[in-house]
């Protein structure tokens, strides 16, 4: 296949996008946000603590910051370093990834060399809000806005590798506008789980991360929302895999579709009546991340 190493090169970024995110939710799911509480670097270091005997003279001051625990811990300052090192070894896999597409396309494919480009300008517009992040000690709005960015920073490399392939398209009005539809429904549900996770993190923390069975209870009409909108993304991707299941191009990826909104909906209800598990959360955002890619190549397909 022509381009053949490229398009793999960028399959590659996608597959550590989602271990970025995967990453970012066992942060959350373990309460380590605040695990370095300065940034770029980490009690004022570049290699963090291990011990507290390591910690600088003022530690202190980055002690007051947290918000999770005024005490040093080892393990949520290790899990929030891991994370911004995956996500610091991403942008080195895509800076690569934009000399190369500039060698091979800026003179053919020109188009894929800008949304290269324009990869590198998300990644590095993501590092300044995650320091944004930690500076404002994980206020909503600029998680949801982190969350969305690493979306688009997964979207691009599938977009790019539809511009590489030239693939002829497929004419079905019906369901484009039903793909496009449901991409919509599904970015307002992440913004409204987004939104859900952070009053869990608030309910959890005044109950002293005990007592999960209380912390549903206690959420607000946000909640529901977001339980009932599933339903409604539900319909949309059932109603897309059945449009398409006799066309062979498409059949495969809508039944994916499917078969990932019925993984999401299961976790939802195990987080709804099982107290919301550790493990599910970031299992929650990962599965969502998947789907909402996926739709994008999905809708991709049609002209």
């Amino acid at each position: 296949m022509k381009y053949s190493a490229y398009i793999r090169y960028t399959q590659f970024l996608v597959v550590l996008v989602f271990l970025v995110i995967i990453a970012g939710g066992v942060v959350r799911m373990t309460q380590s946000g605040m695990g370095c509480p300065d940034w770029p670097k980490c009690f004022g270091k570049w290699i963090p603590p291990t011990t507290v005997s390591q910690l600088p003279p003022d530690f202190e001051k980055y002690l007051k910051q947290q918000d999770i625990d005024n005490t040093f811990n080892v393990y949520h300052t290790w899990i929030e370093y891991i994370n911004r090192l995956l996500g610091a070894l991403l942008g080195i896999f895509i800076l690569i990834h934009a000399v190369w597409s500039f060698r091979k396309f800026f003179y053919t494919k020109r188009s894929v060399f800008l949304w290269s480009l324009g990869l590198v300008v998300a990644v590095g517009f993501q590092g300044w809000l995650g320091k944004k992040v930690v500076d404002a000690n994980l206020a909503v709005v600029k998680i949801t806005t982190h969350m969305l960015v690493a979306l688009l920073i997964a979207a691009i490399p599938v977009y790019i590798i539809y511009l590489v392939r030239e693939r002829e398209k497929v004419k079905h009005a019906t369901l484009k506008k039903l793909t496009s539809l449901a991409l919509i429904l599904l970015v307002l549900q992440i913004v409204l789980g987004t939104e859900v996770r952070e009053q869990i993190d608030i309910v959890a923390k005044s109950l002293n991360y005990t007592q999960r069975e209380l912390w549903i209870d206690r959420l607000d009409i946000f909640f529901k929302i977001h339980r009932s909108f599933s339903l409604v993304i539900f319909a949309a991707v059932v109603g897309i895999f059945l449009k398409s299941k006799m066309i062979t191009q498409l059949s495969k990826v809508a039944l994916l579709n499917l078969i990932l909104v019925g993984v999401l909906i299961f976790l939802g209800v195990v987080m709804n009546y099982v107290h919301i598990p550790a493990i599910a959360q970031p299992l929650h955002l990962l599965f969502s991340s998947i789907l909402i890619i996926n739709l994008f190549a999905f809708r991709l397909k049609f002209q």
